[in-house]
């Protein structure tokens, strides 16, 4: 009997908190040319020799601080996500892949294919398209010759804006705020000038978001973007930089939403409410909330597989097998 299949894809997350394990999932990570576009010749000795010995330890320590009884916050909320839209969708065969470590989206891909699912989506949980977060996951699906419906983002989506809206209007009132900051995965300047359409969806995630709004002053919001690496310039205002000049004007307390990430992960739980918390604490801020993300939310698993039963409703494949 075949069935439809929908196959949701994180970024994935080292085995466990251990140095050994979290450097293979690094190695992998930042080998890929999607990622860090440098030629392999010049940038893999940079890696293996500086990048990977003076990092490891340090990402190391992050994941054990963030560690759960389930594993990685964002494997687990992964799992709980996969669980409640196969509920949702009680007639199809949904399941989920990692595009770096496990379970690989090729390997899970041929399952589907084998069990009898005939027409697969695959669904990349990133709400903005770029590049170092997409073309991956798109080539390894291309990899198995097996047909399938991509969605490549799904930030302009009326019902996600609107769920986003919602979580921003209950935290807002709690806490008389100077400024709500949208803050998104950030990526090099490089990528936006080959034409990468990532900043401009960030932008427009932010006044789509505003539009469902009810409480909070648009004068207050903000859109820039965080988790910089390396030396080259990348997408700007760069958060951390904004905490600082927020608390210089005396603005103190700030409420931080990060559309880039639906579940807790090393950004939100490490970069953010660690890092960017005290640098904030120590320039004079006071009060740093942050909206938590939807974390497999009943009303995000509804919209994932609204969407998916839209897509193939409303989607056709071409000949590569993406569904633009």
């Amino acid at each position: 009997m075949t069935k439809n299949g929908l196959l949701l894809v994180n970024l994935g997350s080292p085995v466990s908190p251990s140095n050994k394990d979290v450097k293979a999932y690094l190695k992998e990570f930042l080998s890929d040319q999607n990622v860090v576009t440098l030629p392999k010749w010049f940038w893999q000795p940079i890696l293996r020799g500086i990048i990977l010995p003076t990092r490891t330890w340090r990402s190391a320590t992050f994941y054990q601080h963030m560690w759960t009884k389930a594993g990685s916050p964002l494997t687990a909320y992964t799992e709980i996500m996969q669980q409640k839209v196969q509920h949702d969708l009680p007639d199809w065969d949904v399941q989920y892949a990692m595009n770096y470590g496990q379970p690989r989206i090729v390997d899970v891909l041929r399952e589907m294919k084998d069990h009898g699912d005939s027409q697969i989506v695959v669904l990349p949980l990133f709400p903005n398209y770029t590049q170092s977060t997409h073309d991956t996951i798109i080539e390894k699906v291309h990899s198995t010759g097996i047909k399938t419906h991509i969605i490549k983002n799904f930030y302009d989506e009326p019902k996600y804006q609107q769920i986003l809206a919602k979580q921003i209007d209950e935290a807002y009132p709690k806490k008389d705020y100077d400024a709500v900051i949208f803050s998104y995965h950030g990526i090099p300047m490089s990528m936006v000038k080959k034409g990468d359409p990532y900043k401009g969806e960030c932008e427009a995630t932010t006044a789509g978001v505003m539009k469902y709004l009810t409480k909070v002053p648009q004068s207050k919001v903000k859109t820039v973007f965080q988790s910089k690496f390396g030396p080259m310039p990348w997408l700007k205002p760069y958060l951390k930089n904004y905490l600082m000049e927020l608390a210089a004007m005396g603005k103190r307390n700030v409420l931080l939403v990060t559309p880039s990430f639906v579940e807790d992960c090393l950004e939100t739980i490490e970069e953010n409410n660690v890092q960017n918390y005290q640098t904030f604490k120590a320039s004079g801020g006071i009060v740093f909330d942050a909206v938590k993300p939807m974390n497999a939310s009943n009303d995000f698993c509804h919209f994932l597989a609204d969407i998916s039963v839209k897509q193939l409703r409303g989607g056709q494949t071409n000949e590569s097998g993406t569904h633009a």
